[in-house]
């Protein structure tokens, strides 16, 4: 018979699978999760002279860019929505996607000292950066709408709502598991190899490129169709498409079902392998960073 010196109100022990996902400890260490996501909103901007007004500048600045370039001097046609509008749709869901994957990537090398002062479930910092950025990407929704108001009422836009927009909220949560999946593969190879880290820049903007955020991809199957592929079948640039065809309404689109079990299935294996691979690295990363 045990005494009470024997009994534990919580036992540390080392992950004996790597599909151990221990969803219920993180669920115990809730409050925490709450906290670092307070801590991630109060904290991107306090130091900084804008301040929170850098989420509305960088979509903006970006979309006129992007309508002045690729509008106004490559000519690519973006049929009956406005373009800055068509723009700032893609723009506004792509910075969710590559703020959850930039910032997850360097979970390790940016958490190191409290990683080795205290216990808790690692994962908790990604997916706290997942949901904290929620609030900046409802910042930049609000801003999309604002403009959306004023094309539709002001400039007579030939826009709205269809039946799918019930799916906007899936494909929010089809963003974030792929920023998180692939943010935490990343972050577990940055622990060994640092100049990973170097390529991200590089790696994200080419990402960019590939998923259609500044031309629909009936644009790219007409000039490159050879190549086509490459576009249509990564999954960011179906849930952007989606996200502009439910939004804006755009009329020579389809709600395609095949690729939207296809992005689910990619979204929920990416995000088995990366927590595979994050509790991996978790083991011994401490000895690399």
């Amino acid at each position: 018979m045990k005494n009470e010196k024997d009994i534990w109100l919580f036992e540390i022990t080392p992950k004996n699978s790597l599909f151990d996902l221990n969803l219920k400890e993180v669920w115990e260490y809730r409050d925490l999760l709450v906290l670092f996501v307070k801590r991630d909103i109060v904290t991107v901007y306090k130091q900084t002279i804008l301040g929170p007004l850098w989420y509305l500048i960088e979509p903006l600045f970006t979309s006129i860019i992007f309508t002045l370039i690729f509008n106004s001097v490559a000519n690519i046609p973006t049929g009956e929505v406005p373009p800055f509008l068509f723009n700032l749709a893609g723009i506004t869901i792509w910075n969710y996607f590559k703020t959850c994957l930039t910032t997850t990537s360097n979970t390790f090398a940016a958490n190191a000292g409290i990683f080795g002062k205290v216990y808790f479930p690692r994962i908790i910092i990604p997916m706290s950066i997942v949901v904290s950025n929620l609030f900046r990407f409802g910042i930049q929704l609000l801003i999309f709408f604002v403009f959306y108001a004023y094309y539709y009422f002001y400039e007579g836009a030939n826009i709205g709502f269809n039946g799918y927009a019930f799916l906007f909220p899936i494909m929010i949560l089809l963003m974030g598991m792929l920023g998180l999946g692939l943010g935490m593969i990343i972050s577990s190879m940055v622990t060994k190899y640092r100049d990973i880290r170097v390529l991200m820049n590089f790696g994200v903007q080419l990402l960019m490129y590939l998923s259609a955020v500044m031309y629909p991809i009936s644009y790219f199957e007409e000039k490159l169709p050879d190549y086509a592929w490459v576009v249509k079948y990564n999954p960011l640039t179906y849930i952007i498409e989606t996200v502009r065809f439910i939004l804006l309404d755009i009329k020579n689109m389809q709600f395609d079902y095949s690729m939207f079990g296809y992005s689910i299935l990619i979204a929920f294996g990416l995000l088995l392998i990366g927590i595979i691979v994050f509790n991996k690295a978790e083991k011994n990363f401490i000895d690399t960073v």
